[in-house]
């Protein structure tokens, strides 16, 4: 791959990245899959790119992405810590997801069954 397609494939990555943030946002599982599909091809364009060099340029495009993804890591967290907040609070249980539980069963001591 060239420096110009490498270029335009992490262009695209931010994009994608940006994209991401915003289905976080809004909650659309759709686009989150979609992001998340979109990423994992433009990793494999990444891979297999070949190239050992970088320029200015794609060296400040890889540092956004990688800011993006970390935002994005973040948000997605917290979103996770909202959903596992609310799910003890309508269960009355501290446990639901964690192994060992604090009660007398363990969690996922009903799958075992």
């Amino acid at each position: 791959m060239d420096s110009k397609a490498l270029r335009e494939t992490l262009r695209h990555m931010v994009a994608v990245l940006e994209a991401e943030r915003q289905a976080l946002a809004g909650l659309d599982l759709d686009a989150i899959l979609g992001t998340a599909n979109d990423k994992q091809k433009l990793c494999g364009t990444l891979d297999s790119s070949g190239v050992s060099e970088l320029d200015d340029e794609c060296r400040g495009l890889l540092e956004a992405a990688k800011r993006l993804n970390e935002v994005n890591r973040q948000v997605r967290n917290l979103i996770a810590a909202n959903v596992s907040s609310r799910i003890e609070t309508l269960t009355g249980t501290g446990a639901v997801y964690k192994p060992g539980g604090t009660g007398s069963r363990a969690a996922y001591a009903y799958a075992r069954a």
